[in-house]
């Protein structure tokens, strides 16, 4: 069962959507787009995306790393995403916090790529990190998908 929505974000990436899906699969390329991740290690050993598959992710300033996992795949439309470890303590008092992202083809050279956030807020230490991080989370999510878009446009031009 899903935990409870609580935000979107979303873009516009003018690329055709199977060049959004391929740049999106690579693990490898989420530092060429991600603000503050400067490094991943693949701890699964896989560089595309599949459910089941870990990455660390290190972020800049050198102190704090995530681990995310892929659950769920489905072509062309979604990825599901997980937050199974982290060092900012998140993960303990957001058990269940999932990323769902989704791609719709816009036209024949436009991509919509959002971005939701779900998780529960059953305990006093999880409604005040809500109430806290919740601006922050969609901050640092636009800026993600402000990076993607720049990097997805600028990959799909000098191919």
């Amino acid at each position: 069962m899903q935990p409870p929505f609580r935000s979107k974000q979303e873009v516009i990436i003018n690329v055709p959507l199977e060049a959004v899906w391929s740049f999106s699969m690579d693990l490898t390329k989420i530092p060429v787009f991600h603000p503050r991740v400067v490094k991943v290690d693949l701890l699964s050993g896989k560089a595309l995306r599949e459910p089941g598959a870990s990455y660390k992710c290190h972020l800049s300033g050198g102190k704090h790393t995530c681990i995310e996992k892929d659950i769920e795949i489905v072509p062309l439309r979604k990825i599901v995403t997980v937050l199974p470890e982290d060092t900012f303590g998140i993960s303990k008092i957001l058990s269940d916090y999932t990323v769902q992202t989704t791609f719709q083809k816009v036209g024949h050279w436009s991509t919509k790529v959002e971005i939701s956030h779900y998780y529960s807020t059953t305990t006093l230490r999880a409604k005040l990190l809500n109430l806290i991080a919740k601006g922050k989370i969609a901050r640092e999510t636009k800026a993600t998908l402000k990076g993607a878009k720049a990097a997805i446009e600028a990959a799909w031009r000098a191919d």
